[in-house]
């Protein structure tokens, strides 16, 4: 799965509360739409596939809203486009393209989240990473 293409509707973040205590972070992706892409700007043997989505980040109770929707354009082989289009026609999508896909997703809405929950200084959904202090053993080195 290739990504060619990644256009965002609508960003946006509500921060309903100041100083909330015992915040619950929790996130979700949702597909609405998949569907065949026919373009002439990419000369390709793989087939193009359409995937409007949306990814949200709610802080409960009721402390904050974030919300990112979106389409992309990626392409996969042509054997695994007819079948994503054909569990598609029940709501459905094969776990290991699914995987894929939402990983693809996080890995693009993630930095743009992160932003925003700096911007209106609510909690970070995902940790980050930080340095700490080696500690120092009290024992004498053994030889």
């Amino acid at each position: 799965m290739k990504l060619l293409g990644l256009n965002y509707k609508k960003i946006s973040v509500e921060k309903l509360k100041d100083n909330a205590e015992n915040i619950n972070i929790s996130s979700s992706i949702n597909v609405s739409e998949i569907n065949k892409y026919k373009t002439d700007l990419f000369k390709t043997k793989e087939d193009l596939l359409e995937i409007k989505f949306n990814y949200s980040v709610n802080y409960a109770p009721e402390v904050a809203k974030l919300e990112i929707t979106g389409s992309m354009i990626i392409s996969v082989e042509p054997k695994v486009a007819r079948n994503v289009l054909n569990k598609w026609k029940d709501k459905e999508l094969d776990e290991d393209f699914k995987l894929s896909l939402f990983n693809l997703i996080i890995r693009k809405t993630s930095i743009i989240s992160l932003e925003l929950e700096d911007e209106v200084n609510i909690p970070y959904h995902i940790p980050l990473p930080r340095l700490r202090k080696k500690e120092t053993s009290s024992e004498g080195k053994r030889e």
